[in-house]
């Protein structure tokens, strides 16, 4: 029988399930979320690819002017309140 985990459980692990360096039990439990959970599953897949894209050191050329573009709408969006 797998002990339940929250999906804030599981979020506060991630890392460490994809860095597999989680005991055997947890690692169960989080495998099962994974499988009854859509959210975190996409979390899951995301964190993946961004260390598998992080860890190949691949550089890539944005298209021309896009830091001008970016800049710009940064500079055009409206200012945000920080919330507590």
């Amino acid at each position: 029988m797998v002990i339940e985990i929250s999906c804030i459980e599981v979020w506060r692990e991630i890392s460490n399930y994809v860095d597999d360096s989680l005991d055997a039990d947890l690692r169960a439990r989080l495998e099962h979320h994974f499988k009854n959970c859509n959210h975190c599953s996409a979390v899951l897949d995301g964190v993946s690819n961004t260390v598998r894209l992080v860890a190949d050191g691949t550089a890539f050329e944005l298209p021309a002017g896009f830091s001008e573009r970016l800049l710009k709408r940064l500079a055009d969006a409206p200012p945000t309140t920080e919330k507590d």
